[in-house]
C-alpha cells in the first residue's frame, strides 16, 4: 500500500480562528489544501491573494492550490508569487479537445514550473481519466475529484476507486514518477480502499475539521 499524504482542506476550517487551524496543521498534516473558487467555473466564490499572502506567513506545510477557476494561466504567477509550493487547474477549464486547447494545457503546465512549483491537473467525476493521458508525462501529480468541485460536505463517489485505479495502471505502464491526489468525501471509511488503488495524497475537509480532535483524526487516516 503506498504511502500516505493529508492535505486538509481550509475551505472547511474555521474562519474566524484560521491561524489557529493552521498552526495545528503545521503539527500534524502534509500539506495545506486551498481551494479558489471564482464564481464562474463553480458557482462558490472562496478566497484568493490576501488570504493566501497571509497563510504563507503562518504555514510551515507546503501550500497545495486547486484553481476552480477560468482563465488559471492569468493568476499562476500571483499564486505562485504568493508561496504555494503546488498548482492544479482543472483540464475541463482550458481543454476542450482541440489541438489549440491542448497545446494551452501543456503551456499551462510548463508556467507553473517555471515558477518551481509542482504542476497538477484536476478533472471532475465526471470527466474521464483517459483524457489525462496526453498530459502525464509533463505533470507532478494528478488531483482526481471524488466529488463534484465547488462545494464541501458532498458524499465521496464511489467510482472513484475505478478512476484511481485506472489511471494508476498509466502512470505505472509509463514508468512516471507522479502522484494521485482524491479530494472530496475522503474518510476513514474509504481511504484504505482509495490507498490500495493508487492515491498517495488525501484532501479531507469536513471530516477531519468537524471531528472533536482534528489531530488524531488525520493521524487515523494516515494509518
Amino acid at each position: 500500500m503506498a504511502q500516505r499524504f493529508i492535505s486538509p482542506s481550509l475551505l472547511s476550517a474555521d474562519f474566524l480562528n484560521l491561524k489557529k487551524d493552521v498552526l495545528m496543521l503545521n503539527e500534524c498534516a502534509d500539506y495545506i489544501h486551498l481551494d479558489v473558487m471564482d464564481g464562474v467555473f463553480v458557482p462558490n466564490i472562496s478566497y484568493g491573494f490576501t488570504i493566501v499572502d497571509a497563510l504563507k506567513n503562518i504555514a510551515t506545510k507546503p501550500l497545495d492550490l486547486h484553481l476552480m477557476i477560468v482563465n488559471p494561466g492569468k493568476y499562476i504567477d500571483r499564486f505562485a508569487d504568493a508561496g504555494v509550493s503546488m498548482i492544479a487547474f482543472h483540464l475541463e477549464a482550458v481543454e476542450d479537445s482541440s489541438e489549440a486547447s491542448m497545446q494551452e494545457v501543456q503551456r499551462l503546465i510548463a508556467q507553473i514550473k517555471a515558477k518551481n512549483c509542482k504542476a497538477g491537473l484536476v478533472i471532475n467525476p465526471d470527466i474521464a481519466v483517459e483524457r489525462l493521458f496526453p498530459y502525464l508525462p509533463a505533470l507532478d501529480y494528478v488531483l482526481i475529484m471524488s466529488v463534484f468541485a465547488g462545494f464541501g460536505g458532498q458524499s465521496f463517489i464511489p467510482e472513484t476507486i475505478s478512476r484511481v485505479r485506472r489511471l494508476k495502471e498509466e502512470v505505472l505502464r509509463l514508468g512516471l514518477d507522479l502522484r494521485i491526489e482524491v479530494d472530496g468525501g475522503v474518510s476513514k471509511e474509504n481511504i484504505d480502499a482509495l490507498s490500495e488503488a493508487g492515491a498517495e495524497i488525501f484532501v479531507a475537509g469536513t471530516s477531519v475539521f468537524k471531528n472533536e480532535s482534528p489531530k488524531d483524526y488525520i493521524a487515523q487516516l494516515r494509518q
